[in-house]
């Protein structure tokens, strides 16, 4: 039995990045963990990587890239953007 999903991400990654995603602060676990879950897999593999970088940063520094308060790198503006407009779209904000 294969781990790797029919839409392209691995499912043991994929459980690893839901886990990471779930932060310090209750507003970025908010706007992350069902981006993480319902999103992350059907990203495009560079974008799946920019996520992951995401993760690395302090909560503090993702919460001003979510907030469109500081740039974020550009390396990481697209998968921002996904979170952003993927969170605007739950609420009916699109």
């Amino acid at each position: 039995m294969s781990s790797e999903r029919s839409d392209g991400g691995d499912e043991h990654e994929c459980h690893r990045v839901l886990w990471r995603s779930r932060r310090g602060m209750l507003e970025l676990d908010l706007l992350l963990v069902e981006f993480a879950r319902t999103r992350y897999p059907k990203l495009p593999a560079s974008q799946r990587e920019a996520y992951r970088q995401l993760l690395d940063a302090d909560d503090a520094l993702i919460w001003d890239w979510l907030q469109r308060r500081v740039m974020p790198p550009s390396a990481l503006a697209s998968v921002v953007e996904s979170i952003i407009a993927f969170n605007a779209k739950a609420k009916g904000k699109e």
